[in-house]
């Protein structure tokens, strides 16, 4: 683990850089390490909100893993839809925790006196728009595996009890960060499920990925901010600027700004 970054014990504030859908192919060697060393230089903690391989690929994990090798810095992250194409998730998690990436799935760690919970989330569209567990079998499963998601969730947050909590999310919670996308194709891109935890435990922040041409930022129905972090998207929003968000989180008083990670295993599914 790198030892706690200046800047922390300096003005007593966490900066958590994020940016997600870096989709890796195995052609991309050397294509996204400036990225990642920048979003490393602007950061404290570098979370990755999904999709990083293109196809599911160990072969992409792998290159990624190098573009990732050089990032001193805590790295907290989640799987997207398409590292799990090609069903190899376990092998590109495998490949990608190895060099030091951390990756949430209804888990919970603590870097800085910040807390922060993962899950991908799933699909099944927001509001009076979201799809209910009736009819086929196969409905109830899609509406099942969003719930599930939802409860992960909730059950890291339950586990957290830093000041701060911030919450990694691959599908989208609300809405607003999905406007900008074809609506037909909205219900396959959040769900509102994924909401009700973070207001529930009142997170200070979440950020997500998966809409590549959606709104940079939004909110919850009781004001909690929530940031698209798409490559694509933020490539578009930031203009002359590094196409990452980095959120700045004050210390609470009497935090030393140490950088250790404590996270917890990932309960079993009953």
């Amino acid at each position: 683990m790198a030892e706690s970054p200046e800047s922390v014990r300096r003005d007593g504030v966490v900066r958590v850089g994020a940016l997600a859908d870096l989709h890796c192919t195995k052609t991309m060697q050397g294509h996204l390490q400036p990225l990642l060393t920048r979003a490393a230089q602007a950061a404290d903690v570098l979370l990755l909100g999904g999709d990083l391989t293109d196809h599911g690929l160990p072969e992409e994990a792998k290159v990624l893993a190098h573009e990732l090798a050089g990032v001193k810095l805590p790295m907290l992250g989640v799987l997207g839809n398409h590292d799990y194409h090609s069903d190899q998730a376990a092998e590109v998690e495998h490949v990608l925790e190895g060099v030091g990436l951390k990756l949430l799935d209804g888990d919970d760690c603590e870097v800085f006196g910040v807390g922060f919970a993962g899950v991908k989330g799933f699909a099944g569209g927001f509001g009076r728009q979201t799809l209910e567990a009736w009819g086929e079998p196969a409905i109830k499963k899609f509406v099942y595996e969003a719930v599930e998601e939802a409860l992960k969730l909730e059950k890291a947050l339950a586990r957290l009890h830093t000041p701060r909590r911030v919450a990694v999310l691959h599908y989208a919670p609300i809405q607003a960060t999905v406007e900008g996308e074809p609506p037909a194709i909205f219900p396959f891109l959040g769900s509102s499920r994924l909401e009700e935890p973070l207001n529930r435990y009142g997170v200070t922040v979440a950020v997500h990925g998966h809409a590549h041409h959606g709104s940079p930022e939004g909110q919850t129905m009781t004001g909690i901010p929530v940031y698209n972090v798409s490559l694509s998207l933020m490539r578009q929003a930031m203009g002359d600027r590094p196409p990452f968000r980095v959120l700045e989180l004050p210390l609470a008083p009497g935090e030393d700004g140490e950088a250790h990670m404590k996270c917890s295993a990932t309960p079993a599914m009953v």
